[in-house]
C-alpha cells in the first residue's frame, strides 16, 4: 500500500471497450461503404436466395396479368395459359410477358380477320351457287315452254 501511495506503483484504469468505432462503421456500411465483393460474409445464394427472386418475379407477372384481365386486354382463357407459362418459367421479366401478350392478341385478331374473310367468301360462293341453280332451272323451264309451243303448233 505504501508503494502505491508513494507513486511507485501506478494503478491502471479499467479498460472500457468503446462502441464509437463500431457505430461509425455501421453508419458507413449503411451508406454503402466497405461492401466490396471480398467483404461479403456469405455466398450469393445466402445473401439473396434464388427462391426470393423467383417469388418476386412470379408475383409481379401474376399481378400484371390480373391487371390486364381487369382492363379487358386479356380474356380468361389467355390469362390461364399465361399463368401456366409463368409457372413454367417461360417469361424472364414483365417486358417479355407483355410482348408475348401483344403477339398473341395480334395473332388472334389476324385469325378473326381471316375467319371473317372466309365466311364472306363462303357466303358469296353459296349465293352464286344458288343463283346458278336458279338460272339453270329458269333456262330449263324456258326450254320446256318452247318445246311445248312447238308441240302445240304441230
Amino acid at each position: 500500500m505504501k508503494l502505491l501511495n508513494d507513486g511507485f506503483i501506478i494503478k491502471k484504469p479499467i479498460k472500457i471497450n468503446s462502441r464509437s468505432h463500431a457505430r461509425c462503421m455501421a453508419e458507413e456500411k449503411r451508406m454503402g461503404h466497405h461492401s466490396r465483393y471480398c467483404k461479403n460474409m456469405g455466398t450469393r445464394g445466402s445473401r439473396l436466395p434464388t427462391k426470393v427472386l423467383w417469388m418476386r418475379r412470379t408475383r409481379v407477372l401474376r399481378c400484371s396479368l390480373r391487371k390486364y384481365q381487369e382492363a379487358k386486354k386479356v380474356d380468361k382463357h389467355m390469362c390461364h395459359d399465361m399463368n401456366i407459362k409463368v409457372k413454367g418459367n417461360v417469361f424472364k421479366n414483365k417486358r417479355v410477358l407483355m410482348e408475348s401478350i401483344h403477339k398473341s392478341t395480334g395473332e388472334k385478331e389476324k385469325e378473326k380477320i381471316f375467319f371473317d374473310q372466309f365466311e364472306a367468301k363462303r357466303a358469296k360462293s353459296k349465293a352464286s351457287r344458288e343463283n346458278k341453280i336458279f338460272r339453270n332451272e329458269e333456262h330449263l323451264a324456258q326450254m320446256l315452254r318452247s318445246l311445248e309451243k312447238k308441240n302445240h303448233i304441230q
